[in-house]
């Protein structure tokens, strides 16, 4: 794995962490990160459970791409 690709995992894995975050914590910052902020028309706090599944689904597609 080349120096550019481990830095876009690593990055990919942070983001993750960022979208699991902003599941819990509200909070300005990790609002502006949240994927149903940005994909959906009304936003709602039902709608922060997306944030969660794109997180893990983001942190274990980086960890494979680590491993294999």
């Amino acid at each position: 794995m080349s120096s550019l690709d481990m830095a876009l995992t690593i990055g990919g894995i942070a983001y993750g962490i960022v979208l699991i975050l902003a599941t819990f914590i509200n909070n300005k910052i990790l609002e502006s990160f949240r994927i149903d902020v940005l994909v959906m028309k009304n936003p709602s706090e039902s709608s922060r459970g997306i944030n969660l599944v794109a997180g893990l689904a983001l942190i274990g597609y980086n960890i494979y791409t680590i491993f294999w």
